[in-house]
């Protein structure tokens, strides 16, 4: 039974983290709405992010960072900072999450892409709660990747029993008529009755940005340029310098973020091509990447779930370059959103001709914005997350209690 906390709730988040930014500024997204609609509702965010210190919280919203994982090109794992193995940090991640849910006694617990956690960390903890009665969230962005490789990935990591197990719900942040993450896979009724869609995570400017970027170079509007975390984005800055450097007479000056993971020689070097063209400037990570929107004529970016989510809450003209590898997601969103009408699409496939980017850049404010395509719901995820959240926190939770449970 629920603790008497003068009707006070808790919800646990977990993201796991070992590569870019997406998980985690998706969870901080969903804590916010979560707090501002809910007075009664505190937030406690897990993850594995070496900059979520970064990152601005609302009130009752904290975080507890575990040990760093970072995800290498070829697959394998390997500790962020510490000096030992993979496994035993593993073991204490796991071991911090099981112990961080006993003390904080959530009344919902929410799961970012990763049903069993990084190496199954999250078992235990799910076993723990939903031992206890309380409700279990999984959250699935709205394209995972293509069936032929997400089918043996989930078979592997023991997936469909995980959901069938421990899951009350699974949100889909995103809409049916765009893409079933699912699809191609042999999922149950059970499973599917579970899928619920929100539809996407509208984002908005703060209202009083602290500590953000001022241009130096850049007076009046711009090409916002993002590659995301930027732990693979070299190939998307180095397409837009390239057409810079080669066409002097282009409409609109180009402000690039590089993103905080890109490698260092990388970002070195672009600084110092950027450094003789007027009409280009460059940063390496801004907390609040919202308010560099506003003032953009149109978004050249890849083709990750936040930024579609932010090319949409603010209306804007993009130009998307996806990366194909080591997941095909945003290959198949970018590709389903041109379908769409929603945003226009260059893949470096295609050579990653300096005059086709040139041509593309000139042209993108000419774009129609993503407000020309009427699609009922799109935005709707944040609204829905919060209705549906506040229906499991709501619910009575059974009158269980397990020997390891603190008294």
């Amino acid at each position: 039974m629920k603790a008497d906390r003068s009707g006070q709730f808790r919800v646990l988040m977990y993201s796991h983290d070992t590569f870019g930014l997406g998980h985690l500024r998706r969870t901080r997204a969903i804590a916010h709405a979560l707090v501002e609609a809910n007075k009664d509702v505190s937030v406690l965010i897990l993850t594995g992010s070496s900059i979520i210190g970064n990152f601005d919280f609302k009130t009752r919203v904290d975080f507890v960072r575990v040990p760093g994982v970072i995800k290498l090109r070829n697959g394998d794992y390997t500790p962020l900072k510490l000096h030992m193995n993979i496994e035993d940090t593993l073991a204490i991640r796991a071991s911090i999450i099981r112990h961080t849910a006993e003390a904080f006694d959530p009344d919902l617990f929410i799961v970012d892409k990763e049903p069993l956690g990084l190496h199954g960390e999250v078992e235990s903890t799910l076993d723990y709660l939903t031992e206890l009665g309380v409700p279990c969230v999984l959250g699935l962005r709205d394209v995972m990747d293509e069936p032929a490789l997400l089918e043996p990935e989930w078979e592997r990591k023991q997936v469909l029993p995980a959901l069938e197990k421990y899951y009350d719900q699974i949100w889909v942040y995103g809409l049916p008529q765009f893409h079933d993450p699912l699809e191609g896979l042999q999922i149950s009724p059970a499973i599917r009755r579970k899928m619920v869609y929100t539809g996407y995570l509208r984002r908005a400017e703060l209202e009083e940005p602290t500590g953000w970027f001022i241009p130096q170079k850049i007076d009046g509007p711009y090409v916002l340029v993002t590659a995301g975390g930027g732990g693979d984005g070299d190939e998307v800055v180095d397409w837009v310098l390239r057409a810079y450097e080669t066409n002097c007479a282009m409409p609109y000056p180009a402000l690039i973020v590089t993103g905080p993971f890109m490698q260092g020689e990388s970002q070195a070097a672009f600084r110092a091509r950027a450094e003789g063209l007027e009409n280009v400037e460059i940063l390496t990570f801004d907390a609040h990447l919202e308010t560099l929107f506003s003032d953009a004529v149109g978004v050249v970016a890849m083709g990750g779930y936040n930024t579609f989510c932010e090319i949409l809450s603010f209306d804007k003209p993009s130009l998307i370059i996806p990366r194909r590898f080591p997941r095909r997601e945003q290959l198949i969103r970018t590709r389903r959103a041109q379908e769409l009408g929603l945003v226009r699409m260059l893949d470096p496939v295609d050579g990653a001709d300096v005059g086709a980017m040139a041509t593309a850049l000139r042209t993108l404010a000419q774009q129609n914005p993503p407000s020309d395509i009427v699609i009922p719901g799109l935005l709707s995820g944040l609204e829905n997350v919060n209705r549906l959240a506040r229906r499991l926190i709501d619910q009575p939770r059974p009158s269980v209690r397990l020997a390891s449970a603190h008294p």
